[in-house]
């Protein structure tokens, strides 16, 4: 698969709506869910948009689309739609909820969603930690949104424990984080659901190689659930994950789940030269702007002229090289157009060669990780 003539001025402008009037068939490609007998689409469909920057129509029309071209494996979130405030909380589950309940195929799809971690005050008083009553008052707010009667993957959004993520590069201890649950109550609990039948799998979310190594060797010594998955950031700029998350998740066969494969659309090349589309999440919302640092910036410029080395598009680069990870379970793709997700979807076609690895990492030893 290659980009067709022209398609790199339509890269640049984002004009893609052209092109993507032709139709392109879509192999799709399945990894294992961790020591599961899942079997999940190697591109899963992202929804944290739905509800702010996507209508309810556009929702049904982008899963609609996903399903007919192989997609298995939809993720959310009971804190989206995103930015999360008390107004937009669980506005995107009870959009899939709607969606299953209108086309009755419940059954068709391999469904993540997550419970959020400490700091949101509008969510369970403020008290959203994890012990087994607060898990399982949101485990039953999402499947009540979600009009289902089960959870394939349910997922801890980020850490109660003071560590480092959202884009923080260095641990710093903080000896007043106060008291939070241990590992092993927190598969003591999520145990709870699994066995009532209201979650299947577990999961964790932007955790570190203490906290994933720490959740295997539990399971592994005392009998406890397993987590299947680890979702966290990674794509062309932002590849911490490789340091000392990837060796355990292929040896442990704890797969990633890859949020942020553009970079917060950084690298769908949009925000290059100074340009900031209007309705862009960058130009709407505030707590991305990590993504459009100096460095970073640099960084899309250089991987822009290497999409064009190879005929194709700086989001089937970064995409493509996201497939192509032996870590990888599956590729969390986000859009707010129908051309976006198409042009994301169409990356399962490509193959990342040998020699798109040599340059990317020429790349990226000059300029490591400039945007976690």
């Amino acid at each position: 698969f290659q980009a067709e003539d022209g398609i790199r001025d339509a890269q640049e402008s984002r004009g893609l709506g052209d092109v993507y009037k032709r139709q392109i068939l879509i192999f799709m490609k399945f990894r294992k869910l961790g020591t599961t007998d899942i079997d999940v689409s190697l591109i899963c469909l992202g929804t944290m948009t739905w509800g702010t920057q996507n209508t309810e129509k556009d929702a049904f029309e982008q899963m609609d689309y996903a399903v007919s071209q192989g997609i298995n494996f939809f993720d959310t979130a009971e804190i989206y739609s995103v930015p999360p405030t008390s107004d937009s909380y669980g506005k995107t589950e009870a959009m899939i909820g709607n969606w299953f309940e209108k086309r009755k195929n419940r059954d068709k799809i391999i469904l993540a969603s997550k419970v959020a971690g400490p700091g949101c005050d509008w969510i369970r008083g403020g008290g959203n930690n994890f012990d087994e009553k607060k898990i399982g008052e949101a485990i039953d707010g999402s499947l009540k949104r979600l009009k289902t009667d089960y959870i394939d993957l349910y997922q801890l959004h980020w850490p109660e424990r003071s560590t480092n993520f959202f884009g923080r590069r260095d641990y710093l201890f903080n000896n007043k984080e106060g008291n939070w649950n241990s590992f092993e109550s927190i598969l003591e609990a999520l145990e709870k659901y699994i066995k009532s039948g209201k979650i299947r799998h577990i999961g964790m979310s932007n955790e570190t190689p203490y906290g994933l190594s720490r959740y295997l060797e539990i399971s592994k010594n005392k009998g406890a659930p397993r987590m299947m998955s680890v979702q966290n950031p990674y794509n062309l700029v932002n590849r911490t994950y490789e340091i000392g998350m990837s060796e355990i998740s292929i040896r442990e066969k704890c797969g990633l789940l890859v949020y942020y494969p553009l970079a917060a659309g950084g690298l769908s090349g949009k925000y290059r030269h100074g340009k900031m589309p209007k309705d862009s999440r960058m130009a709407l919302f505030k707590g991305w702007e990590r993504h459009l640092n100096p460095l970073a910036m640099k960084a899309y410029d250089k991987y822009f002229e290497l999409a064009k080395d190879f005929n194709l598009t700086m989001v089937q680069l970064a995409q493509s090289f996201v497939n192509s990870r032996p870590f990888v379970t599956s590729n969390i793709i986000g859009a707010t157009t129908m051309d976006q997700l198409k042009e994301n979807v169409e990356s399962i076609n490509i193959e990342f060669t040998d020699e798109m690895m040599e340059r990317v990492n020429e790349i990226h030893n000059n300029n490591p990780n400039p945007s976690p």
